[in-house]
């Protein structure tokens, strides 16, 4: 078998990604946490990133600067209109949509910003 992580390539199992502290909207949320895989927080802001939110947590209310696209991998998460999105579950938001989202069961999901320059 070859090297997982090879020249051009990076390899890492979700289940094991390390997390740190959430705060994409600004504060750090408490119960929330994030690996920002490829993105960009000193760039452009765009690529994909892992998000963990514990029972009972919400983010921010915020308006997209750039498309966001994210499937639900674990859990439940409540939109701020009241739809549930369940495991499977994927969602795209446009440019200069507002939303928050929150959970009462716990939620991992895979998000992608795009487009915010």
């Amino acid at each position: 078998m070859g090297d997982r992580d090879a020249p051009g390539r990076t390899v890492l199992n979700i289940n094991e990604a390390p997390m740190q502290p959430y705060d994409m909207e600004g504060p750090v949320q408490e119960g929330m946490f994030y690996n920002p895989l490829t993105y960009n927080r000193d760039g452009d802001e765009n690529g994909c990133y892992l998000i963990r939110m514990e029972a009972g947590t919400e983010t921010i209310a915020h308006v997209h600067q750039g498309n966001e696209d994210y499937i639900i991998i674990d859990g439940e998460l409540i939109e701020s209109d009241g739809t549930i999105l369940k495991k499977g579950d994927f969602v795209h938001y446009d440019k200069g949509t507002r939303h928050n989202s929150r959970t009462e069961t716990g939620c991992l999901l895979l998000g992608f910003d795009w487009g915010k320059s």
